[in-house]
């Protein structure tokens, strides 16, 4: 992710645009990124300082790219690169050496003096033929433990140019929300993914259903409960990608600024056109999922309409989002969680999990392989290798 420093936005109206790269003002750009990608890709072996001032070369011309912009870019490639690293201590050894046989050589002068002195390349000679390596390759390896001089080992790269551009509109996101003191996504599909990264992140939720098919989802952390918080603002921006990965989703996020008191509204969609460095979520955990939604299709059986994770159980803290969801024309809805051959501990969790949420009305496709390792279980419907459509229209008759 970027720093603070790299941050660049304007405020309007209460709320905060972070800088974005639109491809009818900065289609351009694309040539600058792929020129950015090249100096990486043939930059092994260079510092980063070198690789950083020929970034800065590429916009000499450019009029509109503020420096921060640019040092965003030099981040995001920094990101993705791999740099030497002396964490033995030679570079400092070497110049402990060095600075010791050049002691007695002082003042070191571009041309001898007739009174005294000596002149450095004759001193750069005298100890690189003491140490026996050449004066170039001690003078590389002299100051390789300092931050802008360790050389490029590997860049890892993006995929093109475009993957360059999208990760820096994304990226001026995350930087705005380091200040946000509250969250809140609205969505109507994948519940599931978009919970699981929140946990990853160490966030905290409270949810609520919000229309027919959706949910508001409020995210904040453990110490928001005490008190007023911009704690949980970095675990947000990282919990973003993962965000804008997923479908039919918006965020309002709450952030503070340095003027007490005041706080300003970032607004953000799925229909931004941000595009996230991670895949989008899988339609299906199983082949057993994608089969029978392949074998229900989109048309409603006997006033039955199926939905993927359409429904969200929660208590307190616990999560539960089944497979489908069943909404009948007449308004009543039914939960089915398919059941496949797991390890025991998995098994353990499911059946805490279904005790948890007993209360509701949901439909159990267990494998038969696992039958015995779940007892007592209501509404169980057993399978081989598919879920029958048929078996699942007679449970949801009685429920």
């Amino acid at each position: 992710m970027l720093r603070r420093e790299h941050a660049i936005a304007e405020y309007q109206g209460g709320k905060i645009i972070p800088d974005r790269l639109g491809q009818k003002q900065h289609g351009h750009y694309v040539k600058y990124a792929e020129r950015m990608l090249r100096i990486y890709a043939k930059g092994v072996g260079q510092t980063r300082r070198e690789l950083h001032r020929a970034v800065w070369s590429v916009f000499g011309s450019e009029p509109d790219c503020p420096a921060r912009r640019i040092e965003a870019f030099c981040k995001l490639l920094d990101d993705r690169s791999e740099y030497e690293d002396d964490r033995g201590g030679k570079a400092a050894a070497l110049r402990r050496k060095v600075f010791r046989m050049a002691a007695s050589k002082h003042p070191l002068l571009r041309r001898q003096d007739r009174l005294f002195g000596t002149e450095e390349a004759v001193a750069k000679s005298e100890i690189a033929e003491s140490l026996g390596r050449p004066w170039e390759e001690i003078e590389t390896d002299l100051f390789a433990d300092v931050f802008e001089f360790r050389r490029l080992k590997r860049f890892e790269g993006y995929e093109n140019a475009q993957a360059l551009l999208a990760r820096y509109n994304v990226a001026q996101v995350q930087v705005a929300l380091f200040d946000a003191e509250s969250m809140t996504v609205w969505a109507t599909d994948d519940f599931k993914t978009i919970l699981r990264y929140a946990k990853l992140a160490r966030l905290m939720h409270t949810i609520q259903r919000h229309g027919r098919h959706g949910y508001a989802i409020r995210f904040d952390g453990p110490a928001s409960v005490l008190r007023t918080t911009r704690r949980y603002g970095v675990a947000m921006a990282r919990f973003l990608p993962a965000l804008i990965a997923c479908r039919e989703w918006r965020m309002h996020a709450v952030l503070r600024t340095r003027r007490r008191g005041w706080t300003v509204a970032l607004d953000v969609s799925a229909d931004e056109g941000l595009t996230s460095h991670l895949p989008a979520p899988d339609d299906f955990d199983s082949s057993v999922e994608e089969g029978f939604a392949a074998k229900w299709g989109e048309e409603v059986r006997e006033g039955w309409r199926l939905v993927r994770e359409g429904g969200i159980l929660c208590h307190q803290q616990k999560v539960f989002v089944p497979d489908f969801l069943f909404r009948h024309e007449d308004g009543r809805t039914v939960l089915m969680e398919i059941v496949g051959y797991w390890t025991p501990e998995y098994l353990e969790a499911k059946q805490a999990t279904l005790r948890l949420f007993a209360e509701e009305r949901i439909i159990l496709a267990v494998a038969e392989q696992v039958r015995q390792a779940l007892p007592g279980l209501p509404n169980v419907v057993a399978y081989k290798s598919a879920v029958r459509v048929k078996a699942v229209l007679e449970k949801l008759k009685i429920l």
